[in-house]
């Protein structure tokens, strides 16, 4: 039987990160997927947005992991060269309701270390973005874009220089604690079976964070929280881009609202929506160009429908149900579940991406304290 001392079940950018990292820290890393390559899920159907950290509870994972991660991933895109813009964004309100939410923010982030936000009016802006309808609006130029593909090709690329290995088409069948060794893990690969021994094992799955935690066996199932399927919807916008940087409503819906983003080509888009669904799938509802035409306008309301055009859907791993209010990162450890070299982690949605590189710095230090 086959050994490696640390096993990763997910090769979305948290696989990847945490490979990248752990390879530094042991000699044998398995990374494998079930897709046919890496960050196919999640990872791929996103804004590709680096968040500032600003709306989080103070002391939340999400906040600590947001703010480190951002300081990190930026280092990590210049000296490897990874395309990412520095392009700011702007948290735009509308009336005096919203702007008590804009102040209210302001405390917020300075609670998780965030102190760059900039208090806009509605004529400074007016000649920052032309085409923005806004009341006032807070700036926070530390927000910024990235190529993600880039970024999780750049980790796999670290992880296998330190002799890390990635295996697609791979799926776990069951785990097995075992006493001398972490686990005994059944894997399916092309539809082989094979058999591995593992000192720790990491469910960074995702979207099937939940499903692979029931194949753990001795896994109490008190500790596997359910996983929210959350899909969200992506529309391009023909044409020149009408905005310099992100424009951003006051979040809703259990989600940050249909933002305008820009990705590194420069191309506008708008989403996500929210929206809980049963089944994976990427689904484009033909009624929904004209909710977005409806929820867009109002900061942007010169906005030609004509030019709205289906782009992309993603599902995101949510704790948050449909009427709950902020749910954490979790990332449980055998302090919690009691096995040891097992690492679970459930509902990395946003901000995950820019989180990455913090997420496998602390799972890094918990394996080496536990």
């Amino acid at each position: 039987m086959e050994n490696v001392d640390v096993l990763i079940v997910g090769a979305g950018v948290i696989g990847l990160a945490l490979a990248a990292k752990l390879s530094q820290q042991f000699n044998d890393v398995l990374v494998i997927d079930k897709n046919r390559s890496f960050g196919e899920e999640t990872s791929s159907r996103n804004s590709e947005v680096i968040h500032a950290g600003i709306y989080y509870p103070k002391d939340s994972l999400k906040a600590k992991l947001c703010v480190q991660g951002k300081h990190l991933l930026y280092q990590f895109c210049q000296q490897r060269h990874i395309p990412v813009k520095r392009i700011g964004k702007l948290l735009v309100a509308h009336g005096d309701k919203e702007e008590a939410f804009l102040k209210k923010t302001l405390i917020t982030a300075s609670n998780n270390g965030v102190n760059d936000l900039i208090w806009l009016e509605q004529a400074t802006l007016k000649k920052r973005e032309p085409e923005l309808l806004a009341s006032a609006a807070l700036l926070s130029p530390s927000t910024g874009i990235i190529d993600s593909h880039a970024y999780m090709q750049n980790l796999l690329a670290q992880a296998q220089e330190n002799n890390a290995m990635f295996v697609a088409q791979t799926k776990m069948i069951s785990a097995i604690p075992n006493k001398k060794t972490g686990f005994s893990v059944k894997l399916s690969s092309q539809g082989e079976p094979i058999t591995l021994a593992c000192k720790y094992l990491i469910n960074c799955a995702g979207l099937h964070s939940e499903a692979l935690a029931h194949k753990i066996v001795g896994l109490k199932a008190s500790f596997i929280p359910k996983i929210h399927w959350c899909r969200g919807h992506y529309f391009s916008y023909q044409g020149k881009s009408p905005f310099q940087q992100l424009i951003y409503p006051i979040p809703s819906d259990n989600g940050l609202g249909i933002h305008a983003s820009l990705d590194i080509a420069g191309q506008l888009k708008f989403g996500p929506d929210t929206q809980y669904v049963d089944e994976l799938d990427y689904d484009f509802p033909d009624r929904l160009k004209v909710k977005f035409i409806n929820q867009v306008s109002k900061y942007f309301p010169n906005i030609d429908a004509n030019k709205l055009q289906p782009a992309y859907a993603g599902i995101r791993p949510k704790l948050q149900g449909k009427h709950d209010t902020f749910k954490d990162f979790v990332i449980q450890t055998s302090e919690v579940h009691q096995l040891a070299g097992l690492v679970n982690l459930f509902g990395i949605d946003s901000p995950g991406l820019t989180s990455s590189l913090a997420i496998a710095q602390h799972v890094s230090t918990k394996l080496q304290t536990l």
